[in-house]
């Protein structure tokens, strides 16, 4: 018998006729090809099974799963050979795997307990003091899953079988190269069961490698590999990771898409054709494919060339009754809900028929594309994913998700991957108020057809592993959410009651304005005077107090953090006691006691908490960005640094963590450098070189944090204010003047010139005029001040270029940077402020440029909103009359200066006009001293006449 393709089976979860021919003599190629078929009841009750899971001859049930059960083959079996022993285990092990998902996820019921499977020494006497109960093996199961001071879901059904594939799987299997995978699938749903991800051994990713070569020859199971890695890598946001993962899967099967435009409408009444976004997208022809032409629908390919939808001829029903074109319901998916709406279209009715801007997809037309293999459409869905992580929350994330969604709609191929599909959908429109109503009934619609069998299992297990489908409870979840988001909070509380999600129980009474219920609940729920369930009841009945109280520590510290936030008057006690009770185990106890110190300032107490919650899961964010804001208020810089930097390294996007990160750095100089000063009575030259190097550096480190910062809040003034001035510090200067536009652009409405930091602004003037420019013969401006020949060779660098020519082409001073400066103050701050400085910094900027008249004109401009010009007759205020005699005069000598160069222009005219008119509005001061001064620009003005 060949193992690696029975392996190769399991993983595909399709049999290969290859292998038909031992199924007569191999029984273990039989146990395969039942748990691919999903027969699990076949399988665990097997000879194989029994002496696997038989319990040991003397067991207490105190004791772990691990030490509870055999999990061996006897030796004596007729089995001897190494191999196929562990691929035995293996076979057990997906079958306990699949049957927890198939009563967690896909449905239907299932027909074997976890009971059922156990098989219990003779003549034990445990076994009829206390019998074991499936209730009890649940409860046990849910206390060992615990991990990393997460509880897992305490209502998940038959978790004994996931625990056992989890014990099974994590044996030694040196003669089987699929393990690992297996590893990784369990390692995925175990994640989902978690109230938070925790981070994983890292030899389970060490594991996979050797995996990637032996699938190369396999198109299609490489690029399960890939996805399922990009899934695990989705789990724990990392997003760059994941979509690297799932781009090589497209690459790997072969899949060739293209997000682009194309001419069509999306309303009934629309007249003229728009641009749309579409997915045009074809997977790779593979053997036993059907040719089905270029213009198929979904009623065209219902076929599956992975296996068909449902099992016998139902598989080929069309729901005839189909109200709009293209709607075609196939028997053996989820019902597709039609929209109805009076407006909108149900889907894009687009004109042009070749949009695509690559040969390899040109052939398409976007209106009748060709079904997708199932394993393609996992792809597009997870890159569907992958678009609203690294996205922000707006409507253009919606609009590029949903051609994804669409693509994959229009062709249903598999039960599970359409529930995806349109379970994205559903997410999509619940934003919108002509869809929200359709998101609703289709949410409603896929919680009521899980326990339905209008497909076979092994079609619904076929692509589970390569999708991230919800489970029962929090696509339930997802539904009590929706509800709570329309003002429904009757029916989403009795969802969440039901779910026995008291967090959101709370929340539900808490938008109610009743928290006196919520602490009622918590408290009954504690107090043991309200039961959870009937599951619970049972258990109660069965275990003793010792027993129940160690089952249920992890659940039970929760609630207790939850009366924590409810009541904070005793928040630290109650915090505490979860801590105590869980056994040090519990992160949520020690955020939220870490949370409850920092708000009230005390810092000390704070920091011990955050650091044992973080220890217990580095992998959330948020205890880390509390951390470091807590050292940061110690000033304890370094661990500052630290904390930050695992924030950004967990989510990228984080920008309040990148400008926090940014002004650690500013402050770690600043500490360093007066540390120095103390500690040392006198620094040598060198020292200092090496003060400027370390500054120098710290402030390019800040300088790239915020601009990693920046792409995540392009909207926020304050870090743009600190952006511009790091970036003057280090000398982008063509930064600052981006940064100081932003700046203008979002609070000139409502502070005026305030938003302009005139040093920043005078700065970069300085930067463009510093290289002086001469007029050349011909009239041109020639940058750089060398006039001479021998100059000009002086300027020349050793590699041959000259200087002149670097300062014309750097962005950050003379020529390079006038552009962006004059933009500056002609686009962005002269159209929205009015104010000297800044028109005197604009007319240096047009002197360095020998634009006299406008020049000129900047200056008069200055002059009419500064303190002379509007200086108002009878104003007692004699400083602002002083300064503003101050202003005339300066600017009579501009007109000096700069008249002449101007033709046609009577600056004399000009500026006798302004000493009169300043006369005029000022002669209650003609006792002071200044006013002589006016009286001799005046005279001066008219004998030069």
């Amino acid at each position: 018998m060949n193992v690696e393709l029975v392996e190769s089976c399991l993983l595909n979860g399709r049999w290969d006729d290859q292998l038909s021919t031992v199924l007569e003599t191999h029984p273990t190629a039989t146990l395969a090809k039942a748990v691919i078929d999903g027969d699990f009841q076949r399988v665990l009750t097997s000879t194989y099974a029994q002496h696997v899971f038989s319990l040991q001859p003397t067991f207490t049930f105190d004791q772990p799963f691990e030490h509870l059960i055999q999990w061996t083959l006897p030796s004596d079996d007729a089995v001897s050979d190494v191999q196929e022993q562990e691929l035995i285990r293996l076979i057990l092990g997906v079958a306990c795997l699949h049957a927890f998902v198939q009563t967690n996820w896909t449905g239907p019921e299932l027909n074997v307990k976890p009971s059922d499977v156990l098989i219990f020494p003779e003549h034990d006497p445990s076994t009829s003091s206390e019998p074991v109960s499936d209730v009890l093996l649940n409860a046990k199961a849910v206390a060992e899953l615990a991990f990393g001071g997460e509880p897992v879901y305490h209502l998940a059904q038959s978790a004994a079988f996931f625990r056992f594939a989890q014990i099974v799987l994590n044996l030694p299997h040196g003669h089987l190269h699929s393990t690992p995978w297996w590893r990784l699938r369990v390692a995925l749903i175990h994640q989902r069961l978690l109230d938070e991800a925790v981070p994983l051994p890292s030899d389970i990713h060490d594991s996979l490698a050797s995996l990637m070569k032996r699938t190369a020859s396999d198109p299609d199971l490489a690029g399960r590999l890939q996805l399922e890695q990009g899934l695990l890598e989705h789990i724990f946001s990392h997003d760059k990771s994941a979509a690297e993962y799932f781009v090589r899967a497209a690459r790997v099967t072969g899949l060739q898409y293209e997000l682009t435009g194309a001419l069509g409408k999306r309303t009934k009444f629309q007249q003229n054709a728009l641009s749309q976004l579409v997915l045009l997208a074809e997977s790779r022809k593979r053997d036993g494919d059907v040719d089905v032409g270029r213009h198929s629908t979904a009623a065209d390919n219902l076929t599956d060339p992975a296996g068909p939808l449902m099992n016998g001829s139902e598989s080929q029903k069309i729901d005839g009754s189909e109200e709009t074109k293209g709607m075609v319901q196939i028997s053996g998916v989820p019902e597709t809900l039609p929209l109805n709406d009076d407006t909108l279209l149900e889907q894009t009715e687009f004109t042009s028929s070749n949009p695509s801007s690559t040969a390899l997809l040109r052939h398409l037309d976007p209106s009748s594309q060709p079904p997708l293999h199932p394993l393609d459409q996992c792809i597009l869905l997870s890159l569907c994913l992958n678009v609203r992580n690294t996205s922000p929350s707006h409507g253009l994330t919606s609009e590029q998700m949903s051609p994804y969604v669409a693509r994959v709609i229009s062709h249903p191929r598999n039960w599970s991957v359409h529930t995806m599909a349109l379970l994205l959908r559903s997410r999509l429109e619940s934003t919108r108020t002509r869809t929200v109503e359709r998101s609703v009934l289709q949410l409603q619609a896929l919680v009521d057809q899980m326990p339905t069998a209008d497909s076979g299992l092994s079609e619904r297990l076929l692509y589970f592993h390569s999708i991230p489908l919800p489970s029962k409870w929090e696509m339930e979840r997802e539904l009590a959410l929706r509800y709570l988001s329309i003002g429904v909070v009757k029916s989403a509380l009795e969802i969440f009651e039901r779910l026995e999600m008291w967090e959101e129980v709370v929340k539900c009474w808490q938008s109610m304005e009743r928290p006196d219920q919520a602490i009622a609940i918590v408290r009954d729920l504690l107090h043991g005077r309200k039961e959870e369930a009937d599951s619970v009841i049972a258990r109660g009945k069965q275990l003793s107090a010792a027993r129940r109280t160690s089952l249920d520590s992890a659940r039970e510290a929760k609630l207790w953090c939850l009366l924590g936030d409810l009541e904070p008057e005793h928040a630290v006690n109650h915090y505490e006691h979860a801590w105590r009770l869980s056994k040090e185990t519990s992160g949520r106890a020690m955020r939220s006691l870490g949370g409850y110190y920092f708000a009230r300032g005390e810092l000390s107490s704070a920091v011990p908490c955050l650091l044992k919650a973080v220890a217990i899961n580095p992998l959330l964010s948020r205890p880390w960005f509390i951390l470091g804001c807590a050292y940061m208020r110690m000033e304890d810089w370094d661990n500052a640094r630290e904390a930050f930097g695992r924030c950004v390294t967990i989510d990228d996007e984080d920008a309040e963590s990148w400008n926090n990160l940014a002004m650690v750095y500013l402050r770690i100089d600043q500490v360093r450098k007066t540390e120095e000063a103390e500690t040392t009575d006198k620094a040598s030259g060198s020292a200092d070189m090496s003060d400027k190097t370390v500054s120098f550096s710290n402030k390019t480190l800040a300088f790239q944090a915020l601009k990693q910062c920046l792409k995540f809040r392009y909207d926020n003034w304050r870090m743009w204010s600190n952006y511009m001035i790091v970036a003057v510090d280090v000398g982008e200067l063509s930064e600052a003047c981006r940064a100081q536009a932003r700046i203008v652009e979002e609070r000139a409405a409502k502070v005026g010139p305030e938003c302009v930091d005139e040093q920043v602004l005078a700065r970069l003037v300085d930067a463009v005029t510093r290289v002086t420019v001469d007029l050349g013969p011909d009239g041109d401006k020639q940058a750089d001040g060398a006039s001479g020949e021998k100059d000009r060779e002086a300027a020349t660098t050793p590699d041959g270029h000259a200087r002149e020519r670097d300062a014309v082409m750097d962005s950050n001073q003379g020529r390079g940077l006038s552009r962006r400066v004059l933009d500056l103050f002609e686009r962005t701050i002269l159209p929205r402020i009015s104010a000297p400085r800044i028109f005197y910094a604009y007319a240096r900027l047009l002197t360095w440029q020998t634009r006299w008249e406008d020049a000129l004109k900047a200056y008069l401009d200055g002059y009419r909103c500064g303190t002379a010009g509007t200086f108002e007759k009878g104003d007692p205020d004699l400083d602002k009359w002083r300064e503003a005699v101050r202003e005339v005069d300066e600017m009579v000598d501009v007109l000096r200066n700069f008249g002449p160069r101007v033709p046609g222009f009577d600056w004399r005219h000009q500026g006798r006009s302004i000493v009169r008119t300043f006369v005029g509005r000022s002669k209650d001061f003609q006792d002071e001293p200044e006013w002589s001064r006016l009286l001799e620009i005046q005279e001066e003005l008219r004998s030069k006449e």
